[in-house]
């Protein structure tokens, strides 16, 4: 019988541009590196864009009759950057292998600001820098050159989108903990709006990173037929090159990011959006925080459950995405898990408060370890709601919170890190739905969700930790102590290996010093 050939898997797209650029990398860190290479595609984005709409106007068919391909007015209406003669991707690569592209292509940038206010001191101009090879950024032009050939609809800004998302997460985890500062892994992002189930209103992230909320926002409610007119973002970031990032983000999406701010006080300093009530709050805020300016906001109106403590910003937050919610708002946040219990300077009470006298706290998911690419610190999810008490739309849970163990879930993707798949995300948010929703079937699971009367948290003194209210799971017969002890045996003889070689390598090398 004739053996069936080998199937080759082909990588995709991002994946092989992503080994590709990273390759070009040599002396340049991924920090600098990454709005090189961001900045690029961003380019070829606009410029395919641009390219697409010239067309139909050089051609002046139908609505289109007696256009002016070069007049900037003729692109604004259909929500399409112009760029200038100069800055079209076709003259930089012409031009990419000459010693001057790095010049060029900052150049570009420049031109398309003047062009596009919106865009004003947003683009990076660091392709003329000397530790930036001209042959490594021309290779790097052609590379990019390479995404969205062929018809429009591969040239659309999903495929380039993609491509940009791909690689936001591909440098944060180059970055390592410094990468965690601008980008969410995108699977907390995903369960976040998979639970919310934001279908149209105000969603308001004040700390948003690379925006990757608000994508995934989008994203939820094109994949569930809805229409994206329907929903409108509103941001602040405090880090301006963040910000920078999180615009072309948007931009590269279609995703309209005039109300996303940046000033670098921050939220609670210098409220951007003040008077704004939001229908969904997404956000992430930075952990345990120590300088918030917290002395100085002492009296800050914000504070309706208690003054949080100077020297943790947790609740500090807590109490500003609540001041922003709309009478029937949602909130989905991330926190570090020790916000659940600690009673350190009031804030077992501001918690005890948000549970009984707000009576706003709907759900708490644990999440797995290992999550997190700019910190080892166990988090949780908090969902809030505003109207818990006589809601038209869901079930009446005014006593109750849900509390969900999903510590268990998620597969690693390397040794440090782990991601929820599509699967745990399903489960998680269907606990909730089922809870929440009035035509939901709920029932507790022991070890992973129990829904939980407010009396009883009570008398754990608003303790909020999942794992003390859904119980034990019941034991697994198929356990195999055998196969767990070999298991970890053999893991712990591998990192014996690993310092010894370790050891090695440092007495070489003082060796050498002392020579």
């Amino acid at each position: 019988m004739a053996k069936k050939p080998k199937e080759i898997k082909s990588e995709p797209l991002e994946v092989i541009l992503w080994k590709a650029a990273d390759k070009l990398r040599k002396n340049i860190d991924a920090a600098e590196y990454k709005h090189v290479v961001l900045g690029l595609i961003f380019l070829k984005y606009i410029s395919d864009s641009f390219d697409s709409h010239y067309e139909k106007l050089k051609a002046g068919q139908g609505e289109f009759a007696g256009a002016d391909p070069e007049d900037s007015d003729e692109y604004l209406a259909y929500n399409v950057f112009f760029v200038p003669e100069k800055a079209r991707w076709t003259n930089l690569l012409n031009n990419a292998k000459q010693p001057n592209i790095g010049k060029l292509v900052d150049d570009a940038m420049e031109a398309i600001e003047e062009d596009n206010p919106q865009l004003k001191g947003v683009l990076p101009k660091v392709y003329a820098r000397q530790n930036l090879d001209a042959t490594v950024l021309g290779e790097l032009i052609d590379l990019v050159g390479d995404i969205a050939l062929g018809d429009a609809k591969s040239r659309s800004a999903d495929v380039l989108g993609h491509v940009f998302e791909y690689f936001l997460g591909e440098f944060a985890l180059a970055e390592g903990k410094q990468g965690g500062q601008f980008y969410t892994p995108k699977s907390i992002v995903s369960l976040l709006v998979h639970m919310l189930e934001p279908y149209e209103g105000r969603i308001f992230d004040p700390c948003c990173g690379s925006g990757g909320m608000f994508v995934q926002s989008e994203k939820f409610v094109e994949s569930h037929q809805g229409n994206i007119d329907n929903i409108s973002i509103y941001g602040q970031e405090s880090n301006q090159t963040t910000w920078r990032l999180a615009k072309m983000n948007l931009a590269i999406r279609g995703i309209n990011s005039e109300q996303v701010k940046w000033n670098n006080e921050g939220s609670f300093l210098n409220d951007a959006h003040k008077d704004l009530r939001a229908d969904f709050i997404i956000a992430n805020p930075p952990f345990n925080v120590s300088d918030w300016s917290g002395e100085q906001l002492r009296k800050d109106a914000r504070w309706q459950y208690g003054a949080p403590p100077a020297g943790n910003a947790n609740f500090a937050w807590m109490q500003h995405f609540l001041y922003h919610l709309s009478p029937k708002g949602q909130a989905g946040v991330v926190l570090a898990k020790g916000a659940l219990t600690s009673k350190t300077s009031g804030e077992g009470d501001i918690r005890a408060a948000l549970v009984k006298d707000a009576n706003v706290i709907d759900c708490i998911v644990n999440l797995p370890a290992k999550l997190f690419l700019n910190t080892q610190i166990p988090a949780a999810l908090w969902f809030m709601r505003r109207d818990r008490n006589n809601s038209s739309v869901y079930q009446d849970r005014s006593d109750e919170i849900l509390f969900i163990d999903a510590r268990n879930l998620g597969h690693l993707i390397n040794r440090r890190t782990k991601v929820l798949s599509d699967e745990d995300i399903k489960l998680i948010s269907d606990t909730y739905h089922n809870w929440r929703n009035k035509d939901g079937e709920y029932e507790d699971v022991a070890g992973f969700c129990a829904s939980v009367a407010i009396e009883k948290v009570a008398e754990l003194d608003y303790v909020l930790t999942p794992g003390r209210y859904v119980g034990l799971a019941d034991e697994e017969d198929d356990f195999d102590f055998k196969e767990r002890f070999t298991a970890l045996k053999a893991e712990f003889e591998t990192q014996l290996e690993e310092e010894a070689k370790l050891n090695q390598a440092i007495a070489e090398n003082l060796a050498k010093v002392m020579i």
